[in-house]
């Protein structure tokens, strides 16, 4: 049994397995043809913090694979009454064949996995959010790449990350170390990617860099993420004030590569982290990059469940 709590649990080779899959899958779907290896299967799907994206992609993903869907939240389950998450684990696991979280604290769904008779998921902690990295890494590879040879593509391109040191810094980081390319990180000061947390292992698969500017020259993909993630509201004045400089606009692009993508998790705050003319524009692939949450996702339950098909 294997969990999926951040980007460093899977090896390279098991990416390669998973960015066919999805292709694979994805196929299916746009061809309306049934692909059901999930029959009687059930997704327990358990959430602390709100959710779009990924509520909707593991629900539809689910039932598309011929499985079932248990939605948890706070308000409507003994977690909202202080029930000690093992405890919640213990019972989970014994009535559902696998688990995604969307929680606070990495140890939270650390802890649960520990207890979980079955596989669990990371749908967004504060330090990681995997599966949004996995499906933006196959957004890249179906834009530059084969679905063949998937990771070809990904080879020592330069990813441009602007703004927060957050869990999406701190994946794209995991990412470029297991899969061979290169981040250029630029924060404002006091919003660095804290690189214990990240898990870091060696500087050799990324830079750091104070002008944004400097660190989308010659990038292949440029993204970002909003300036105040859930759970940091009471930060917000300060952030804007502090991002100022780290919104990705016209001049940013302009020095990546004439063909970079750019890339944004959603939601979006249009003025802020990003232009209209960014997001909206030629270049961005955000509709693709959120639809392929839905794929990519079903091959990780696919995978985590059956192995490899």
């Amino acid at each position: 049994m294997k969990h999926y709590l951040q980007f460093s649990d899977f090896t390279r080779d098991e990416y390669d397995h998973l960015f066919q899959r999805t292709a694979f899958i994805k196929a299916r779907f746009k061809a309306y043809e049934k692909h059901q290896p999930l029959t009687d299967r059930t997704l327990a799907m358990i959430f602390e913090k709100a959710s779009t994206r990924t509520r909707v992609s593991f629900e539809a993903g689910m039932y598309q694979l011929g499985g079932s869907v248990v939605n948890l939240t706070n308000s409507d389950s003994q977690l909202g009454r202080s029930e000690p998450i093992e405890d919640t684990a213990r019972v989970i696991s014994r009535m559902v064949d696998l688990v995604m979280i969307r929680t606070f604290g990495q140890d939270r769904i650390e802890r649960f996995a520990q207890h979980s008779r079955v596989p669990v998921i990371n749908g967004l902690t504060n330090e990681f959010h995997p599966c949004q990295i996995l499906a933006d890494l196959f957004t890249y590879i179906e834009h530059r790449g084969d679905a063949q040879r998937p990771l070809d593509c990904l080879q020592g391109i330069t990813v441009a990350w602007v703004g927060d040191g957050n869990n999406m810094a701190n994946t794209w980081l995991q990412a470029a170390e297991i899969l061979g390319f290169h981040v250029h990180v630029s924060t404002p000061s006091g919003y660095e990617v804290d690189q214990r947390v990240a898990g870091i292992r060696s500087p050799a698969h990324h830079r750091v860099f104070q002008d944004p500017l400097q660190a989308c020259e010659g990038a292949d993909l440029v993204t970002t993420d909003v300036w105040t993630s859930m759970g940091y509201e009471a930060e917000n004045e300060a952030r804007l004030k502090a991002f100022a400089q780290w919104r990705v606009d016209e001049r940013l692009m302009k020095v990546a590569k004439p063909t970079a993508l750019f890339m944004h998790c959603l939601p979006a705050h249009r003025g802020e982290e990003v232009t209209a003319e960014v997001i909206d524009g030629p270049q961005s692939v955000v509709w693709d990059e959120a639809e392929n949450r839905l794929h990519a996702q079903k091959a990780l339950m696919e995978y985590l469940l059956l192995g490899r098909l």
